[in-house]
């Protein structure tokens, strides 16, 4: 294993190493395909700028019409349940406001209230191909660069 791949895998931080993986998948409510255009645009945005604040990398994300795929490396000092919540409450809140259509389709909360979660642990490629493959014209791509 080359030196590049072993630097991108582990985290470091003051007092520990780490190599915590998850790939986040949600949908709004009733699975409604209401990520589209600037809702799907806006919608990233927050989701990236919500990551940076935890100090949480994005890897590969995909916003579809009706549901979000996100593969992000996170910190030990936040629960995958804390990340969700986060990520779900700020877009929520955000797209609500600035979209009104959105409230009036759904007034309380945007987002279905489960999530799907996997450990990827050393599976990276098969995740990243996989949400790769999720695009479709109506995707919009954040890529980080590895």
């Amino acid at each position: 294993m080359n030196e590049k791949f072993k630097r991108r895998e582990l985290r470091h931080d003051n007092h520990t190493v780490s190599l915590l993986t998850d790939h986040l998948v949600f949908s709004p409510k009733y699975r409604g395909k209401m990520l589209v255009g600037n809702v799907a645009l806006i919608c990233e945005g927050i989701i990236c700028k919500t990551c940076v604040e935890m100090d949480t990398e994005i890897i590969e994300i995909a916003v579809n019409p009706d549901h979000v795929h996100i593969f992000f490396k996170y910190p030990p000092k936040y629960s995958l349940s804390y990340i969700a919540k986060r990520i779900k409450g700020s877009t929520s809140l955000i797209l609500r406001k600035e979209f009104p259509h959105l409230r009036e389709w759904c007034d309380d909360h945007f987002w279905a209230p489960s999530c799907f979660h996997g450990s990827v642990g050393n599976g990276w490629d098969i995740v990243e191909k996989y949400i790769s493959e999720q695009h479709t014209m109506n995707t919009h791509e954040y890529n980080r660069e590895k």
